[in-house]
This record gives C-alpha cells, structure tokens and sequence, in this order.
C-alpha cells in the first residue's frame, strides 16, 4: 500500500502543537511499519534534518505557494503522482476535490463553534485560517473515508456538530501521546544551561499561553498578580513565544502594569529544552477555556510538575486525577490551586505521583499503531 501524508509544516522552525503530533506520528509509523511505501509531502524550510528518510519513506518536498493553495492543489497532484492509495491530512483541512480516499486528523472544531473576523481576540492570522477552516472542513467531512479525533470529548462534539449516525465507523478517537524525552532532568549542568539559556528565576509558574483566547491568559494574569497579593511562597511567571506589547495590552485590561516585572517571556523555546523548564517549575499552568486534548498537561506531569487545568471540554478526561481541576472562568480558584500547590507539600507529592501514572497511559507507538490500522481498513 502507498500512503501519503501531508506534513506542510514540519519543515519549518518554530513548530507548535499539530505539527508536533504530525512529526511523532511519522517518526513512529518509520519504527512499526516496514511493510507499506510512504510518502511524506511538506513544504520547504529551514528545519529539513527534522525528518530523516527511509527504505520505504519518501519526503517529498512541495512548493504551491501559500497554505490554501499548497493543500488544495500542489497536495492532490503530488498524491495522484506517486499513485497514493490512501491520503491522510494531519491537521484539520483536506483538499476538497481528490478521489485519493482520505484520512483527515480533525484536532477539534472550535473554530465551527464561534468565529468571527470581527470578535474580539487571536490575531489576523489566526482568524483568517480559521475561516478556510469554516469553509473547508465540513466539504471534507461529508467525504473522508475515516476522520481521527484527539478525545473522547472531541469525538462527541463532532458526532452532534455534524449529526454522524450513532452507528457511523468513520469518526474515532485515537489519544495523543507524550515524547519519551519528558521526564524529570535533575544534572544541574543541563538545569543550568536552561536557565540561563531562558534568563530563568529561582521559583517560578510555567504558563504557556498564547494570543488565542481558548488559552485563558488574560484569567491567568489575573490570578497570578492576585497570588501576588497574598502572604504566600514567591512567584515568578514563565510565559513561552509570547510579545512584550501583546502582554502589556492584557496587562492593561487587568489594571495591573506593574505585573510586568514578575513575568519573564523566553521567546520561542525548542521542544527539546521543554523539559528542564519543566522540571525547574514549581507548578504548570494550564486553565484553558477550551482543549481537544492537552499534551502539554502530559509534559508537565512526566517532568514531575504539578498541573492546575480546568473542569472544561477534555482536560478532566487526559488529566485524570492527577491535577487540580479549577473553574477556568473564575481567575480566584486558579489562584487557590497555586496557593494550595505552594503551601500543601503533601498535595505537591501526591500529585507528582499521580501525574507519572497517568502519563505513561500515553504513547506515540500506541497512536501510531492505532493509525496504522485505519489505513489497512481503508486500504
């Protein structure tokens, strides 16, 4: 059987969530199957040695100009051209017209639920891709022969978004997995180079939150300077790839400028690096508004950092029982968790403990294999 599998971005430097699964995907179908042809299509960049080609792996580098027109059509040609008998596209949009039969990777479908160009917060960027999104994703449903959802709660919201029968085979859930460089990094060289790599502080929250307002910031910046405010353990606040002025406009909105000096930005920080930083903190924040699943919460917990997230969309189904569930729209019960977190060592230990269990439910062989077996029905 001859595979193709679209990976548009892995090439590029500063990869992000589903670039991430695309990547381990790949990296572990190499491991498992030797059997079946792949041909990985990206589109060319810096980061070519992220992705190394094998016996039956073939990377196929594609130029087409920008996304919607490298998908909708240098992808079909290039699929029809080394005669794919399956097409899976890893991040949420498909080519519309192909008779290649498709597996598509639909991550979530938030930006079905509510959009709009003009409603507030996200960037240009990120609103304008989540209307190809609103225009593409419901043509390539109606016509993939399989669509793979992270979790369970995903899976349901797309089942009643799109009115699949109950009986309907072709959506499933397959769990993300967790890289196995997660773990605890205790060499004070390497603890060392990542804090000074990142201008680190002593005792820090690690929060990584972006402009996308499922991502809770501006609630989180509120419970951190009212942590602040309270008797309690010092804090700094780590933030990941976000701007300066972005941070000061949310600042603003909270009334609170002066947060600024006790929140420290490291810029784009390589995957590979996540995990000292992780293990350096003395809590991860991660009270999004709205998850389809939630890796980095697995990250945080193979690292041995206690988790706070929130009782909203899959975060309680990935993370168990293994962090503090808070209410994401009330910034005082983040607060409470993170003065629970610095005040109760037992709580710490405990969570710890859990955190390693539920992580190791997670693995990108696991997923993999779970793929591979779609292909072979649809084959």
């Amino acid at each position: 059987m001859k595979i193709g599998i679209e990976g548009q971005r892995l090439f590029r430097i500063k990869k992000h969530g589903m670039d991430m699964v695309a990547l381990e995907l790949i990296r572990n179908l190499q491991e498992i199957d030797k059997e079946n042809e792949y041909f990985i299509f990206v589109k060319p960049d810096a980061d070519s040695a992220c992705l190394k080609k094998t016996e039956n792996f073939h990377i196929i580098e594609l130029g087409g100009g920008p996304y919607p027109t490298w998908e909708q059509i240098s992808l079909p040609r290039a699929a029809k051209k080394y005669g794919c008998d399956v097409l899976h596209c890893t991040s949420n949009t498909a080519p519309i017209k192909t008779n290649i039969p498709l597996v598509v990777t639909l991550h979530d479908i938030i930006y079905l639920e509510s959009i709009s160009l003009l409603k507030k917060g996200g960037t240009w960027y990120q609103k304008m891709g989540n209307m190809y999104r609103r225009f593409v994703v419901p043509k390539v449903v109606k016509k993939a022969s399989r669509i793979i959802t992270v979790s369970h709660f995903e899976k349901n919201r797309i089942r009643d978004f799109f009115g699949f029968a109950p009986n309907d085979n072709r959506l499933v859930a397959i769990y993300n997995g967790v890289g196995e460089h997660f773990k605890p990094i205790q060499d004070p060289v390497e603890l060392q180079r990542i804090k000074t790599r990142y201008s680190l502080p002593d005792n820090y929250a690690f929060f990584l939150g972006n402009t996308d307002p499922k991502k809770n910031t501006k609630g989180v910046l509120k419970a951190f300077s009212d942590y602040l405010k309270t008797d309690n353990p010092p804090l700094e606040l780590v933030m990941l790839d976000y701007e300066k002025n972005a941070l000061e406009a949310l600042l603003a909105e909270i009334g609170d400028k002066n947060l600024i000096k006790h929140i420290h930005l490291t810029g784009y920080v390589v995957n590979t690096d996540l995990p000292a930083i992780y293990s350096l903190s003395k809590l991860f924040l991660y009270p999004s508004l709205r998850e389809s699943f939630g890796i980095p919460m697995l990250e945080a917990m193979k690292c041995g950092t206690p988790v706070i997230t929130s009782d909203t969309s899959s975060m309680p189904e990935v993370s168990g029982n293994a962090a503090l569930i808070i209410d994401p729209y009330k910034p005082d019960e983040i607060t409470n968790a993170m003065i629970r977190l610095m005040q109760d060592e037992k709580l710490r230990n405990e969570l710890i403990k859990k955190g390693f269990m539920q992580a190791s439910h997670f693995s990108w062989k696991i997923m993999a294999q779970e793929v591979l077996n779609l292909y072979r029905e649809i084959s």
